[in-house]
């Protein structure tokens, strides 16, 4: 459930209204384009522009008779403007306004998104400086390696949704394109500066070449960038579950006075925003295949594609932006737990220093191999015997041989694994 979601700048895009104002904005340009090339009155142009207006529950009766939406679109508008509605549409194709039209749409949406990807980076870039120093366990397979530092953690997500924005960016300038070249893109009854003229009021660019339609391939780009900007949530909300289960619990997602989180067990915070965040990207996922499936239509077009849009297109945008919303709300309020995090650490009884040793012989100008097995053997004791490994390598004679006790107290420093965090936030751009 969208829990009472109200960004209404986002809904307002795909309302009917909207949609349709954005296409009688596309016929009055057509109309304004028509006579300035001298094709029609400019009287007429002005009376257009003037009386042009519709009503959705009109277009819904016309349009149970008619069974076609842009002709019952277009019945209604002549109705307001009466006479000079003889040269609404003239030379153009349902395509023109449909397709121009949801260009319009899906560039407003995707600047919205973009906006709201702007505030999750400067949360993002915020908790790294905050964190840069925090030291936490660094794992690979789910498996404790070396630690690394919750700064660096958000860093990484922070240079990740960098990356996102410049592709989004890429897939707003793919999609906006406007088309205007009658029934198969010929232009055969209407001019192309019809198409120039609307395309630059719209903020668009033409198509370089089109069909009836403007070519799918640029919707399925969009969409599969939103996908891939749901799977970074997604990677984001995981890491973010893993590190509150219990046996962790190094940070927990915002729990508001008065949550409740289990109706059986009074104990429970659930990280239900971020397990929501995940679910919803599996559905965007889905939505981008079908996008995929829009690609390939017969000849000069056919309209499989339409009725798709009209779920996957208003959805998908709709939850990328809430999504972005609820995740930029987790970590602006997520609880750090520092303390857990180097109790976590220690947990392995130094075992994270366990290159280091093997290293320090390599230095000694021990062969690696026999190196790996000199520190190996005590990692496994210290695993299996539970015993500190620092106090096992002392008292390895073997590697006594070639290390001091001073030396090997200094392989056990955990700042020797966070001494380039600063360089790396530099780096990114956030210090």
């Amino acid at each position: 459930m969208i829990d009472r979601y109200t960004l209404p700048e986002m809904g307002k895009i795909w309302t009917v209204e909207n949609r349709l104002s954005t296409m009688l904005e596309v016929e009055i340009l057509a109309c304004e384009a028509m006579a300035e090339l001298g094709m029609i009155p400019r009287e007429a142009a002005q009376n257009i522009r003037a009386k042009a207006a519709f009503d959705v529950k009109r277009i819904e009766e016309i349009e149970e008779i008619t069974k076609h939406d842009v002709i019952a679109f277009l019945t209604n508008v002549a109705e307001y403007v009466g006479e000079d509605a003889k040269y609404i549409h003239m030379g153009m194709t349902s395509s023109d306004i449909l397709d121009t039209a949801l260009s319009v749409q899906m560039k407003q949406a995707g600047e919205l998104i973009l906006q709201k990807m702007k505030g999750l980076g400067e949360v993002l870039k915020e908790k790294a400086a905050l964190y840069k120093d925090a030291i936490m366990m660094g794992r690979t397979h789910g498996v404790h390696a070396e630690p690394v530092t919750f700064g660096l953690k958000m860093a990484l997500w922070y240079t990740e949704n960098q990356r996102n924005m410049e592709r989004l960016e890429q897939a707003i300038k793919m999609v906006s394109v406007g088309k205007i070249s009658g029934a198969v893109g010929t232009f055969a009854n209407i001019p192309p500066q019809i198409e120039e003229y609307v395309c630059r009021k719209l903020g668009l660019e033409p198509a370089l070449v089109s069909t009836q339609i403007i070519q799918r391939d640029r919707h399925a780009h969009y969409m599969a960038i939103l996908a891939v900007i749901a799977s970074s949530l997604d990677k984001f909300a995981t890491e973010l579950r893993h590190l509150q289960r219990t046996e962790v619990l190094e940070v927990e997602e915002p729990f508001a006075k008065g949550q409740k989180g289990s109706s059986a067990m009074p104990h429970k915070k659930n990280p239900v925003l971020g397990e929501r965040i995940s679910g919803l990207a599996r559905v965007i996922r889905g939505n981008a295949l079908a996008a995929y499936e829009n690609v390939a239509l017969w000849h000069e077009r056919d309209i499989s594609h339409s009725s798709v849009e009209r779920v996957i297109l208003p959805d998908s945008t709709i939850l990328v932006h809430y999504m972005l919303d609820k995740m930029t709300g987790i970590i602006k309020n997520l609880k750090v737990n520092t303390d857990n995090m180097r109790q976590n650490i220690e947990k392995t009884l130094g075992l994270i220093f366990s290159q280091r040793v093997m290293l320090a012989l390599v230095e000694k100008g021990i062969a690696r191999d026999t190196a790996y097995q000199m520190t190996q053997r005590n990692a496994m004791r210290a695993w299996d015997e539970k015993k500190d490994f620092k106090t096992l390598v002392l008292e390895d004679g073997d590697i006594m041989t070639h290390l001091t006790p001073e030396e090997v107290e200094n392989l056990f420093d955990y700042t020797y694994h966070t001494k380039h965090v600063d360089y790396i936030l530099k780096r990114a751009g956030i210090l």
